[in-house]
């Protein structure tokens, strides 16, 4: 098990995801422990274009974004440890559940995704996942969710 991958930087990121900017959400993946569980990195700038209406003159990350960051999370997580790159795989919300918000989130913070996998397996295309988003420690948002993971490869 040493050729496991345990961190992705944005390199393998966008190997693994077919975002791009605007969309892409996820700077780093660390802690990355099989398809089990991950930690997402995103370090928010005020040069997202997001802040430019969500709200002028005080920038906060809206919600539905800190939660796509978190399944994007997953994403690599799943992708890093299973080699999908290149395309190989496609993530679809199938249902957001018990989402809630718990502080803003603001230029300068670096949100943390702590994901884990609660349903799913390498072969399967209907996975769980629960996900809390942290900044300096402090719960911002949470949510458990369900995605299609259709693997191309």
């Amino acid at each position: 098990m040493s050729d496991a991958v345990t961190e992705a930087d944005i390199q393998l990121i966008q190997k693994i995801l077919p975002h791009r900017y605007p969309f892409l959400l996820v700077d780093k993946v660390h802690s990355i422990n099989g398809t089990t569980s991950a930690v997402g990195i995103k370090n928010v700038t005020m040069n997202e274009p997001h802040f430019q209406g969500h709200f002028p003159g005080n920038p906060i990350m809206p919600g539905v974004t800190i939660v796509e960051a978190m399944a994007q999370t997953t994403a690599v997580m799943v992708g890093a440890s299973l080699g999908l790159t290149d395309g190989n795989l496609l993530v679809y919300f199938m249902a957001i559940d018990g989402c809630k918000f718990r502080r803003k989130v603001v230029p300068g913070d670096v949100l943390e995704m702590h994901v884990e996998t609660t349903r799913g397996k390498p072969g399967g295309k209907v996975w769980r996942f629960k996900g809390v988003a942290t900044v300096d420690g402090e719960m911002a948002a949470e949510a458990e969710f369900t995605a299609m993971m259709d693997m191309q490869g």
